[in-house]
């Protein structure tokens, strides 16, 4: 199995919706992108997957190791070494990488936020930063694009943190705010245990408008020349918004039952807004 397909095996085993947006890209952006998105599995599955802190950590800090390596040309990792193919056709920044490296380490550490602006960083880690080496990937000619990457790593991430809620909580994590809890009368203790709640609906109705104002926020920053060389994030953008909303729908069910999406329309819905962007070509 070469390096390439070592990514794509990652990237269409996670089920995710993100690699339904790579479909419709060049070869060398889809190959970028999909090392890329792997590189964040493989770190995500390091934190998510290891249940013992310090050989967790132990790899985060290998992986650190291989993104210095990889930025050599001496990579040891099937991702490493395609990303390595990447970085000779796109400006792709090493503190990124590490940033990203960052977001997971915060996981081993942090099982709650005390209010916004701490998972914000969080979120700015694990997810904005990811934007921006996309944007790079899909190229841009206004500086403003960068600012729309990052509200929309926002979005996204806030949005994975909605429909996570029980997922988190079944490993002892809690992504909602503690400020904000308190203030939706939410108790930790009957998150961790699972348990829904009339509060934890508003909180969870609160905690969409927030996506939603990131996603608005995010759509008002990207430029029109801009709008065709970023439709991959336009893609990822319109499916976790469609997400969103059925989980809306569902009155915000998070704790019975995980909201997601079919093949079949995740699909549609990245034909459908590919399609709309081709007359900003």
């Amino acid at each position: 199995m070469t390096p390439d397909e070592y990514c794509k095996d990652k990237a269409s085993k996670s089920g995710s919706s993100f690699y339904y947006s790579f479909l419709f890209l060049p070869e060398k952006q889809r190959q970028a992108i999909i090392a890329l998105y792997a590189f964040c599995r493989e770190v995500d599955d390091t934190v998510d997957e290891i249940s013992d802190v310090d050989i967790a950590r132990s790899k985060l800090e290998w992986w650190r190791q291989e993104v210095q390596q990889t930025f050599k040309g001496k990579a040891s990792h099937p991702v490493g070494k395609a990303l390595y193919i990447a970085l000779q056709n796109f400006d792709l920044h090493e503190e990124y990488f590490m940033e990203i490296i960052d977001g997971m380490a915060m996981d081993l550490d942090q099982f709650s936020y005390s209010e916004f602006k701490h998972l914000a960083l969080y979120c700015h880690r694990a997810a904005s930063v990811v934007g921006l080496l996309s944007a790079e990937i899909f190229g841009y000619q206004d500086r403003k694009t960068l600012k729309y990457a990052e509200n929309l790593g926002m979005a996204l991430q806030l949005t994975n943190i909605i429909r996570d809620v029980r997922e988190d909580a079944e490993r002892g994590r809690i992504y909602l705010p503690q400020d904000e809890l308190q203030k939706f009368n939410v108790n930790s203790d009957d998150l961790l245990n699972l348990k829904s709640s009339p509060e934890l609906i508003e909180l969870l109705r609160f905690q969409a408008t927030r996506a939603n104002d990131f996603y608005q926020k995010a759509f008002q920053s990207l430029p029109d020349c801009d709008r065709y060389t970023q439709r991959t994030g336009l893609i990822m953008s319109a499916i976790y918004q469609a997400t969103l909303k059925e989980i809306e729908r569902d009155g915000f069910q998070v704790m019975q039952h995980r909201v997601s999406l079919t093949p079949v329309r995740k699909l549609w819905i990245a034909w459908r807004t590919a399609r709309r962007q081709k007359h900003f070509k």
